[in-house]
């Protein structure tokens, strides 16, 4: 029964992402959401056999690098009709996707192993699930970004451009100075089993995870103004990410293996009664 529910949902997956993709009456954008499966697809054959999840992270950032480039490359008519914001809203998932997927692959080969993957691996449908989620992850966020590069105007320089920008930077900068400050505490050997207060993480609990959906926001305000009528559906982007950090693969996760570590230790109930879950406080008094 399991195994029909973990291919119903990786089927699902697949068909909202086409869907949406679908709507946006650009053919470019279809072929691009399809890449990112068929990538996923691939990359879990040998993770399967080898029963790792260690290049998952790895994968899911090539695969936005390869969406948006291929979008870029073919929108442009082969890089000969280049506009100048598609090259700046590529260039910033670029950085962003280099970024945190050279982190979290790093930190996965200090750490071993992702404790996530453990009783994922070995199913087969379960981990292949797993692997069809990212191809959603990577098509609903990226996707308002690939309709507004793949449209006959392609993406728009105005006032929303602009805002949507400083979103982006705001979110990328908040994201890299939380995973520093947090990489910065877990080195030190006398901190293995506590919990960090400091920083940026003093005044919220996954501060990284904040600045993850201001980015994506940033990145959906910098192509409104490339959509028209279905299309505006690609905007789902920084609800999806809110919604899978949040409910999902992130806080919930975390909270829940938090909570059993230290769930009895009285400076964390009082950490968590004083620090917003995910919204920075920035009145709060470290």
């Amino acid at each position: 029964m399991q195994q029909i529910i973990n291919i119903s949902i990786s089927l699902s997956a697949f068909l909202l992402a086409v869907l949406i993709a679908g709507a946006t009456e650009i053919d470019l954008v279809l072929r691009v959401v399809i890449l990112a499966f068929i990538i996923q697809w691939i990359a879990f054959l040998p993770a399967y056999i080898f029963q790792t999840e260690k290049f998952y992270d790895l994968t899911g950032s090539l695969t936005y690098l390869s969406v948006v480039w291929y979008a870029l490359f073919y929108s442009s008519n082969f890089f000969t009709n280049l506009n100048g914001a598609n090259i700046a809203i590529v260039l910033l998932i670029t950085f962003w996707a280099i970024r945190l997927g050279s982190f979290l692959f790093m930190r996965i080969h200090k750490d071993g192993e992702d404790k996530r993957f453990r009783t994922i691996k070995p199913s087969a449908t379960q981990f292949f699930m797993t692997w069809t989620l990212q191809g959603l992850w990577v098509s609903l966020c990226s996707m308002c970004a690939l309709t507004a590069i793949s449209s006959d105007t392609g993406v728009v320089v105005n006032i929303l451009f602009y805002i949507g920008f400083g979103l982006f930077l705001y979110g990328f900068i908040t994201e890299i100075v939380a995973d520093m400050q947090k990489t910065a505490f877990r080195s030190i050997p006398e901190n293995k089993d506590k919990f960090i207060t400091t920083g940026l993480w003093a005044k919220s609990r996954h501060p990284n995870f904040f600045g993850e959906i201001v980015l994506w926001t940033g990145i959906a305000v910098m192509s409104f103004s490339s959509l028209k009528g279905l299309q505006y559906l690609t905007l789902i982007s920084p609800i999806f990410t809110y919604l899978l950090l949040v409910y999902v693969s992130g806080i919930r996760m975390l909270e829940a293996r938090a909570d059993k570590k230290w769930g009895n230790d009285k400076e964390y109930i009082k950490y968590k009664a004083e620090t917003p879950a995910l919204i920075i406080n920035y009145k709060k008094i470290q």
